[in-house]
């Protein structure tokens, strides 16, 4: 099995963490992940996705996800992130444009 890219890690992280209106600090958020100790890639792959159309940067309180672009996201987890189809569509719950996702 492929060990997922620091992204991945982080990105599934605040997919299993999402609450609408919660960020993560960059700590907290490379703290859960399952990153192996690598911070200062995870530090740097944090401010990265900071300027993500999928995510919120909120200052100080850290990064969310943008719900109103969940089909970006879902195309870096399927392309970037090796994600199957049916993983997508059981955790992005708050996707409403699923059912019509261009998957290529």
């Amino acid at each position: 099995m492929e060990k997922p890219s620091v992204k991945c890690a982080l990105l599934a992280t605040m997919i299993a963490k999402h609450r609408w209106g919660t960020p993560i600090t960059r700590e907290d958020l490379c703290n859960l992940s399952a990153i192996d100790g690598d911070y200062p890639t995870a530090h740097e792959v944090y401010d990265d996705l900071r300027s993500e159309a999928y995510i919120t940067y909120r200052g100080d309180r850290g990064i969310e996800l943008d719900q109103g672009n969940f089909g970006g996201l879902a195309d870096v987890l399927y392309h970037e992130c090796n994600w199957e189809k049916w993983e997508i569509e059981s955790r992005l719950k708050h996707y409403e444009g699923i059912e019509g996702h261009d998957w290529a």
